[in-house]
């Protein structure tokens, strides 16, 4: 991420989940009111403009060309976590914290989360235009979230949480989306670490990338030109997991792997009658704190 501006990565999945709202009420799998705000304006007249059919297919294809499978894996792993953060809160979860927050605005149009305090923890440059966005456009900041501020990669998830006392004895789901992959390998351990100190029974859902992609982005469709648009973002992919080596790793952080999902099995889930390829890189995962 450029230092003085927001995630670019996080305006395009907040576009998606505005043409996801856009959509017939009969085709739609969610709907993220709140999503359009987040958009720049030329964004945000594409995404009013979608409800017109031909338009829509025009901004489909757009992407499509652009980062290939992007919008469906986007669109099917958003409604997989919310149906995952679904059934923690249905198992005793307390408390959600979300991790490099972006522009998700779970706690407010998930119904199952109006009385679930929600902590939301991001790069100040997002966290602060998302605030002040919810001011702005909706009025004043949702009651049940409270916003900090932190670089992942050069500072303590430890040190935020004790200045701050949370309470690692509630039952706890950490949401950590589209984030990993960002960030250092020490970054991730010292996360894990993080989330370990939490409760039993407590979860943690996140994304990550298949390390082959790093290593080979030709080895998936559409992995070379995605590459190229993150270098000219300035949002580089640095770290990803071998699904096979994923169970053993979180065992070492006392934490048993539930679910682990690629992009081809949950689009297949939600969007089977949406038969786009691409993305399959991307997947997602769930594991509880012993």
């Amino acid at each position: 991420m450029k230092t003085h501006k927001t995630s670019r990565t996080a305006q395009y999945m907040a576009l998606f989940r505005a043409l996801e709202t856009k959509r017939s009420s009969n085709d739609k799998l969610f709907s993220d009111e709140y999503a359009i705000h987040f958009l720049e304006a030329k964004l945000r007249f594409a995404s009013r403009m979608s409800k017109y059919a031909i338009i829509r297919k025009y901004i489909n294809n757009t992407i499509e060309k652009k980062i290939p499978g992007a919008l469906s894996s986007g669109i099917a792993r958003t409604k997989y976590i919310d149906d995952l953060l679904k059934s923690t809160i249905n198992n005793g979860v307390k408390q959600v914290i979300i991790l490099g927050a972006g522009f998700d605005t779970r706690a407010l149009r998930l119904a199952f989360l109006e009385s679930i305090p929600v902590i939301e923890i991001d790069h100040p440059n997002t966290s602060k235009f998302k605030i002040t966005t919810y001011k702005s456009r909706i009025g004043e900041l949702p009651k049940n979230i409270e916003f900090y501020q932190i670089d992942f990669n050069k500072q303590s998830l430890e040190e935020l949480a004790e200045q701050h006392n949370f309470d690692f004895t509630k039952p706890t789901t950490v949401i950590w989306e589209g984030v990993t992959n960002y960030l250092t390998e020490d970054a991730i351990k010292n996360t894990f670490e993080f989330i370990k100190k939490f409760t039993t029974n407590s979860y943690v859902i996140f994304t990550y990338v298949h390390n082959d992609v790093l290593e080979n982005p030709g080895s998936f469709l559409g992995g070379e030109q995605l590459f190229i648009e993150l270098e000219k973002l300035e949002e580089k992919w640095t770290f990803g997991f071998k699904p096979e080596e994923l169970s053993d790793y979180l065992k070492s952080f006392d934490m048993i792997l539930l679910e682990d999902m690629g992009a081809i099995e949950y689009r297949s889930k939600y969007l089977p009658e949406r038969n786009e390829k691409g993305y399959e890189f991307y997947r997602v995962a769930m594991a509880v704190k012993q």
